[in-house]
């Protein structure tokens, strides 16, 4: 996997010798034949960061907006008063309301789960905290909203919230909280919430077997560690495997998969740099750290992920689709197993991709920020 990645990395150089705008490494598909067949039809605009979505089996679709507003698509349109119930919700910087999704059963028990930076605790400031409520169609609103986690230690840093969620076959539920701006601190140190991946049950309990459950000055919940700042999550249709990928610095964006107390290496270990070119470590591997699956130098800073197993788009199902926030593309995957081997960018120019899905009509759905949310379609 080393050699794999410094030839990533020397490749990667060479091509931003020839281009400005190149975030690419390693083989290209070939979407001669497929990504220029669709386009990206917007369907709704009036939602500003649309941070997450999930669709209702009725077809209705939620979408959070980080500036603290759960907005509602009904028949195709962007219902004009925001969802009412929420709990607090502080928006500021990367903070505001995060993902959302549904229950895995959810037509029988009506739960969705939703994350956001919330200002309940002790000290100032805020931190990531993951909620689950229920929605009332009729009166669009949430009732029953109870937290089932937040991350302790308030904070008034502004950024590296994570946070996605997504739930495995086995019903626990999976969620990031980055480091909050905190890295020397917080992503390796077991006894404090941040650069985070926990798991827990559908109720907020921890699971018996998560793998710090039982040791002195751990948090519990913690089913991952060493992490930057996860912002997307997605489970694998065939292995049922939770893929994450993740911000890095100037360079260093990584797609992992979440392992069982697996300590991903942030920021002991990195492919980047800070933003002002300076050194973070000389080191890109140490015993007892997870390289990535993949990164990506220069970033193209992620955000949102989906398996794509829709018949809408035959060339590309079992592929991997992410947004990227910095250059305004769709990034779509090969994936083998559990090797990313290839990549290519679609869409080139949709804006500032904040969150990716599949809806129950097979068509994927993107949520740009300032452009609304938008269907990729069949050209006409």
């Amino acid at each position: 996997m080393l050699s794999k990645l410094k030839h990533i990395t020397l490749a990667s150089s060479i091509m931003m010798l020839s281009s400005a705008c190149v975030a690419f490494q390693g083989p290209e598909i070939d979407l001669a034949e497929s990504g220029n067949r669709y386009t990206a039809s917007t369907i709704v605009k009036g939602v500003e960061v649309p941070w997450g979505m999930t669709q209702l089996p009725n077809s209705d679709i939620l979408v959070t907006d980080r500036k603290g507003e759960l907005r509602l698509i009904r028949e195709g349109k962007l219902v004009e008063q925001p969802v009412q119930g929420l709990p607090p919700v502080v928006a500021g910087g990367q903070g505001g309301l995060l993902d959302i999704v549904l229950h895995p059963d959810y037509g029988k028990n009506g739960w969705l789960y939703m994350t956001m930076s919330s200002p309940e605790g002790e000290g100032e400031g805020n931190n990531t905290a993951l909620y689950r409520a229920k929605f009332d169609g009729e009166k669009v609103s949430l009732k029953d909203a109870e937290m089932l986690y937040k991350g302790s230690d308030n904070t008034t840093k502004r950024h590296h919230y994570g946070s996605r969620i997504a739930f495995d076959n086995n019903g626990y539920v999976f969620f990031s909280i980055g480091d909050r701006g905190e890295r020397d601190v917080k992503p390796q140190d077991l006894s404090i919430d941040g650069g985070k991946v926990y798991r827990l049950h559908d109720d907020g309990r921890v699971p018996k077997d998560n793998p710090f459950v039982g040791q002195e000055n751990t948090r519990p919940a913690t089913y991952s560690y060493g992490h930057r700042n996860p912002q997307g999550m997605a489970k694998h249709p065939e292995t049922g495997k939770i893929w994450s990928h993740e911000h890095g610095p100037r360079g260093g964006d990584e797609i992992n998969i979440i392992k069982k107390g697996v300590n991903y290496g942030w920021p002991v270990i990195t492919y980047g740099v800070n933003y002002s070119g300076t050194s973070i470590t000389d080191l890109t591997e140490k015993p007892g750290m997870e390289q990535p699956d993949w990164y990506w130098d220069p970033s193209i800073a992620p955000s949102g992920m989906v398996f794509v197993t829709s018949d809408k788009y035959p060339e590309w199902k079992g592929k991997l689709l992410i947004g990227s926030l910095k250059f305004h593309y769709l990034v779509l995957m090969d994936v083998d197993g559990d090797k990313v081997t290839g990549q290519s960018k679609m869409f080139e120019g949709i804006g500032r991709v904040r969150s990716i899905m599949q809806g129950l009509d097979g068509y994927l759905y993107v949520g740009v920020d300032g452009g609304g949310i938008k269907r990729i379609e069949p050209k006409a």
